[in-house]
């Protein structure tokens, strides 16, 4: 009790007050604060693009203003490009989800497994498709469904226009910004802080970089197996399996199972199913074998199990999203850690000083 001090006690409300109202925001604004995370995660991906650019002595702000546009201009080219053909594509597959036309595929499926499994009762699969598509085109959802579309586009919309500019700033001011964090923290504190931040950054940025290039490559595998094996949707499912593929160890069996229910809707029995699962099987064994490998001999550092229930934790938490941010929000608590208690052992920053010695 003799410890605490009139100082001591405001400084604990006012950064309880702080903890508090930061806490509010992140209620409030999660859209907003999704937001900035995602221009953090940009600016993280583009840095040592603008810092090459620096380096060979272009100005630092130019420097941000070319990347961002390059980027800019690439996805200009995928919203006129490649969106317009998903969309077809999915449009295509959309007029073939008719409430008649999956019945008789269900029958047809039905029948398959009946003349192999007497022992299944007649009517197990189509009955229980016809009330899930029942269920899935009931016309009391539609307004549902066509207000979670325009909040969608919404905030796609939004973030269009918040992540590229907050991302400018992360870019060109991310060194200011760090310097004026850290003239928070007492000095006692400031090199293990700095480092802290430093190895954070760098593992976040190699991480984030190598999972959008692994995506990348496993879409475009994707797409082209898909093709040869015959799928008429290989780009829109190539890149859902591309996206999918960002959660570890889920990503590839909903690679599987997309697959296999676009090719079934197809053609409305199994005649693809085999191919389109070797197609993603054969980029499974890429992935493994060849761009894991590759991308993230430096990127990852955390065992394999522990990826899996850190995976299992964040699904139970945040659902998709929980997955998405598992991984790199343990890597932060990680290096945070494991650098504190390094500093605890060679600094002894955290240990009271020695006594004078007695007598």
């Amino acid at each position: 009790m003799k410890n605490i001090t009139l100082d001591k006690v405001v400084k604990f409300i006012i950064g309880l007050s702080a903890v508090v109202v930061g806490l509010m925001i992140v209620y409030n604004y999660s859209n907003l604060v999704i937001f900035l995370v995602l221009a953090m995660i940009l600016s993280y991906v583009l840095d040592p693009f603008v810092n090459r650019l620096q380096a060979s002595g272009v100005n630092r702000t130019l420097g941000v203003t070319l990347v961002l546009f390059t980027v800019v201009l690439i996805l200009g080219f995928i919203s006129t490009s490649v969106i317009p053909i998903i969309a077809n594509q999915m449009a295509e597959l959309a007029t073939q989800l008719s409430l008649e036309n999956i019945r008789q595929i269900s029958v047809r499926i039905e029948n398959q497994f009946l003349d192999k499994f007497e022992f299944l009762p007649e009517g197990f699969l189509e009955d229980n498709i016809t009330a899930i598509a029942n269920d899935l085109f009931d016309v009391n959802q539609i307004s549902t469904i066509i207000g979670d579309a325009l909040g969608i586009f919404t905030n796609i919309f939004s973030a269009v226009l918040v992540v590229p500019f907050a991302a400018f700033f992360f870019l060109k001011d991310g060194s200011k910004i760090r310097r004026d964090l850290l003239r928070l923290v007492p000095n006692k504190y400031f090199e293990t802080s700095l480092t802290v931040i430093d190895k954070i950054e760098n593992r976040l940025g190699l991480y984030f970089r190598s999972v959008l290039l692994q995506s990348f490559l496993v879409a475009l595998s994707s797409w082209a197996f898909l093709s040869i094996a015959g799928l008429g949707n290989a780009m829109s499912v190539g890149i859902a399996v591309g996206l999918a593929n960002t959660i570890p160890y889920f990503g590839p069996i909903l690679g599987y199972v997309l697959s296999v229910i676009v090719s079934i809707i197809e053609t409305g029995n199994f005649s693809l199913v085999a191919a389109c699962m070797l197609a993603i099987l054969i980029v499974q064994l890429l992935d493994n074998l060849v761009f894991q490998p590759m991308l993230f001999s430096r990127s990852a550092d955390i065992h394999p199990v522990a990826i899996l229930f850190i995976i299992l934790v964040g699904a139970e938490t945040a659902g998709i999203l929980g997955m998405l941010i598992a991984i790199p929000l343990a890597t932060v608590i990680k290096i945070a850690i494991t650098q504190i208690n390094w500093s605890f052992n060679n600094y002894q920053i955290f240990r009271k000083e020695a006594g004078p010695p007695s007598g």
